[in-house]
């Protein structure tokens, strides 16, 4: 009889297990796999990711996720390094500014292309299904660009803007992937602190980055080393930039092979496998009346292939059927206020965010020359000190400020620290633009590092992770892609109509350059007053399970509740079998 039994269980348990293994996230589905409802299979397995201790298995999350980010920064940020090498090979170290914004933007517009792309694409076919085809993506991309070259009847900058828009769809498509699985993967109680973690990967990828160069212009110093000017760059020192370009870029590829095998073996999330997934087509929902004439509302399941009868009478029994994932969906959930109000919010200060956040960059040169690391002619020197005092900037501002991000958001809570960090950026960037020729090089300099910390200590790190945790399983993924690619919007409008700005009307009025560049960062403070207004929309998550966000902001059904609800009903019957047993 145990014997039957226990083969009943192993049968139920190998239909009920899931494809994936536990070496990039555990398959907590597979845990619970003997459980023959659904629900109750949900609730386990829910109970556990939520409530699991901070250990190794979180620290193997942030390092899988992660270097998707890391290598998503790597390559946006070697591509600016490589610009300055790619110069001096085409074009004697005077490359065209539109030039540079094309080579620049392109990824941008590939990266808004795949957020909602492969947002959208999650949620229809599922996270596993997806998952590591955006690493793919972005791998072989890079390995393309390093061997793209010029040819009569190709234009060089035309292949490689190519191929860097299709690498900016894979970019793009890491973002709300790797954001939702690493939520819906994360214990409940320091899901802010890993999803930050992921995502302060950022700074390692640019810091890497510069890391590269350095060596990279240091392996070809005595090529670069003669030639004092872009003109005297001939033939030996533009076949060094040449090769210098390509190795720091295609170094970006690297990571990204380390980890394509462990997110291609991930399991399928349990919120979307259990929530979205066809397993949960109907839930019986039972109004249960009790025997003392007053009515009592419980809710039970009561599925074709658990719990057939009930020891309840004068039971009335209606479906649930929860809501499918479909675009009239989306638009019936969204286009109502008290929803629709949380997406405007993530989108619009995500857009508002990355408006600052990359035109910051306009500002670069000058800090540079500032602290000592531009102006010389020399390419060796020009090379070595742009990439050494980029470095400098990102430890000194960027480095600190995901870090503070990540180890206080569990304990303020998101919605004040993105509060607070737009608040202090509209200061900071009103005191740039009306006092910009009252301030010292070195305040300047102390400025631009407070800028670079408090976005990364506000709205940089809380834009990924909201928009993550606030929205219902079956559209988590598509809501996420929309409010990123706004905020990549945001950074095509900074990289083209605003970083054009900068110089307006200054030959006219025979001034020197960036003349206009004080007026830019008043318009930035703009910006950031507007994703502070915004901010006030989007609702606090802190220490609240994905299950209780939903149901609170979303009104959405906790099917958990059933599975209780069922367990506690089935407790009920059994033991009034025993007792009717018992008496005959």
């Amino acid at each position: 009889m145990v014997t039957e039994e226990k083969l009943t269980q192993d049968e139920i348990a190998q239909q009920n297990m899931t494809v994936g293994g536990n070496n990039a996230f555990h398959n907590y589905l597979n845990d619970f796999a003997h459980i023959e409802d659904p629900l109750e299979r949900r609730r386990l397995a829910l109970e556990k990711i939520d409530q699991t201790h901070f250990g190794w298995l979180q620290v193997r999350t942030i390092l899988i996720a992660g270097v998707g980010f890391l290598t998503d920064s790597y390559d946006i940020f070697a591509i600016n390094l490589g610009v300055s090498m790619m110069a001096y090979v085409f074009w004697y170290g005077n490359m065209p500014s539109s030039t540079q914004t094309l080579l620049k933007v392109s990824t941008s517009v590939g990266t808004v292309i795949g957020q909602v792309g492969f947002g959208t694409l999650a949620d229809v076919v599922g996270r596993k299904k997806i998952y590591g085809t955006e690493l793919i993506v972005m791998i072989v991309c890079t390995i393309f660009q390093c061997t793209t070259g010029g040819a009569p009847g190709v234009s060089f900058v035309a292949v490689l803007t190519f191929y860097r828009i299709i690498m900016g769809i894979g970019i793009g498509g890491d973002y709300p992937l790797s954001s939702i699985i690493t939520a819906e993967f994360s214990t409940t109680k320091w899901r802010g602190a890993i999803m930050a973690a992921v995502f302060a990967n950022q700074a390692f990828g640019q810091i890497a980055a510069g890391i590269v160069a350095l060596i990279v212009i240091a392996a070809y110093k005595s090529e670069l080393i003669a030639a004092e000017t872009g003109a005297m760059c001939g033939p030996v020192c533009q076949k060094a930039c040449d090769q210098m370009w390509r190795i720091l870029v295609g170094f970006g590829a690297i990571p990204g092979l380390i980890a394509l095998y462990y997110r291609l073996t991930i399991p399928e999330s349990p919120r979307y496998a259990l929530d979205v997934d066809a397993e949960l087509d109907s839930v019986h929902v039972q109004r249960v009346h009790a025997t003392d004439g007053k009515n009592v509302d419980s809710i039970v399941t009561d599925r074709t292939s658990v719990g057939g009868g009930t020891a309840f009478t004068n039971t009335e029994t209606e479906d649930y059927q929860p809501p499918k994932a479909s675009f009239k969906d989306f638009c019936h959930h969204f286009g109502q206020w008290k929803y629709g109000k949380i997406l405007l919010g993530t989108a619009g200060c995500w857009f508002a965010l990355d408006v600052a956040f990359y035109g910051l960059s306009l500002n670069t040169a000058v800090i540079l020359q500032t602290i000592g690391y531009a102006g010389s002619k020399n390419v060796y020197h020009k090379l070595y000190n742009s990439a050494v005092g980029n470095l400098i900037l990102i430890c000194a501002g960027s480095l600190p400020g995901y870090w503070a991000s990540v180890f206080t958001i569990d304990i303020i809570g998101r919605k004040p620290i993105q509060l607070f960090g737009f608040f202090i950026l509209t200061v900071l960037f009103c005191v740039i633009g009306f006092a910009y020729h009252r301030i010292t090089d070195h305040g300047l300099l102390g400025l631009y590092i407070v800028c670079q910390f408090f976005q990364n200590f506000g709205p940089n790190v809380t834009t990924f992770i909201i928009p993550g945790e606030v929205f219902p399983t079956r559209y988590r993924s598509t809501a996420h892609g929309i409010s990123a690619a706004c905020g990549k919007i945001g950074a095509i409008i900074a990289q083209t109509a605003l970083g054009t700005l900068i110089n307006h009307h200054c030959a006219r009025d025979g001034k020197k350059e960036n003349c206009w560049l004080p007026h830019v960062m008043e318009i930035f403070a703009l910006f950031m007053l507007l994703g502070l207004c915004l901010t006030f929309l989007i609702p606090e998550t802190k220490r609240m399970t994905l299950e209780e966000i939903s149901e609170k902001y979303h009104d959405e059904v906790d099917p958990s509740k059933y599975a209780r609800a069922n367990h506690n009903q089935t407790t009920t019957v059994s033991t009034s079998d025993s007792m009717r047993e018992e008496t005959v």
